[in-house]
């Protein structure tokens, strides 16, 4: 998926992080007070340094690539509890690859603050063995994709097997980004490995053509016999009709509350793409906490801090 254009100077980022931090809505309807206790998790983030000479960039990547310059644990620390939330799930930013450092820096800098989802080279000779490196620093899922191969090759191949059979093992999660083409394999995928939490980004990209297709959703909700299978409700400005309040979004989360249940369902941002222009983070948190009147305070409380604790923090 193509990230959307952000804000093209660190004036203009700083700009909207302080407008957020005042509060502002963005165009939210007149919210009715919150049924949901503060201490929100946000289980979607990625942070980077401008600070490429102790955190270098992976080979290819440039300079120019990192939109907005900036986006430290400070500065999403400082964005997030304006807005209720407490904790943040760091998900590895692809500019650093396999170096996974700036993440578990930052999880160690803030302990019980940031949970870590991180990557590694799922086609080198027995992956599991960075997986749990990883794991005893405290990382709790993995994020893996297909990159430039077909789904079939992709999850065929011997690393994945390694993967997904680590995951079960040791209670670690795996994070698939993938579209709605890939969910028939992930469905083959937990099948065979029925111990392995997997945790779907993005409605499994759902929506990404502005409609919200029902051959998609039947798809995505055949994975919900699976009890280890959950799914992000996240980055609403790239879905549907990418546009605030995202009340559009609302026929599918309730669709996957009742296939699911909120105990499988999290809420995430997906920060810093969330606060891109005409988008902003309250506007994120407001959709679940505020604006789908068939949420129950206890779907609430679930999807904005339960579901995610229990995957990432406990």
């Amino acid at each position: 998926m193509k990230k959307p254009s952000f804000y093209q100077s660190r004036r203009d980022f700083l700009a909207a992080s302080s407008a957020l931090t005042m509060g502002a809505l963005g165009g939210c309807a007149t919210p009715r007070k919150s049924a949901v206790a503060p201490g929100f998790v946000d289980a979607h983030v990625h942070i980077w340094t401008p600070d490429t000479a102790a955190y270098p960039l992976a080979p290819g990547v440039q300079p120019s690539a990192m939109q907005p310059p900036s986006f430290t644990a400070e500065e999403c620390l400082t964005l997030v509890r304006a807005h209720g939330v407490s904790r943040v799930v760091l998900i590895q930013m692809s500019f650093y690859r396999y170096d996974n450092r700036y993440m578990l820096d930052a999880m160690r800098r803030y302990p019980g603050v940031f949970a870590g989802v991180g990557i590694v080279d799922g086609t080198a000779p027995r992956p599991q063995d960075a997986m749990r490196a990883l794991a005893r620093q405290g990382v709790r899922g993995f994020r893996i994709h297909p990159g430039s191969q077909t789904v079939d090759a992709w999850l065929a191949a011997p690393g994945q097997a390694e993967m997904w059979q680590c995951a079960g093992d040791d209670g670690l999660a795996l994070c698939p980004l993938v579209g709605p083409n890939a969910l028939p394999g992930i469905a083959a995928m937990c099948a065979k490995y029925p111990r392995t939490r997997v945790v779907l980004d993005h409605f499994a990209r759902i929506g990404v053509d502005g409609q919200f297709h029902e051959a998609d959703l039947a798809a995505l909700g055949a994975l919900a016999k699976f009890p280890h299978v959950h799914v992000k409700a996240s980055a609403f400005y790239a879905f549907g009709q990418k546009r605030a309040p995202y009340l559009d979004f609302g026929p599918m989360i309730r669709r996957l509350r009742d296939t699911f249940g909120a105990q499988r369902l999290m809420w995430a941002s997906d920060c810093p793409y969330q606060i891109q222009r005409g988008h902003t983070y309250a506007d994120s948190v407001a959709l679940i906490r505020d604006r789908l009147d068939f949420l129950s305070a206890s779907d609430r409380d679930w999807m904005l801090r339960g579901t995610a604790e229990k995957v990432f923090f406990t």
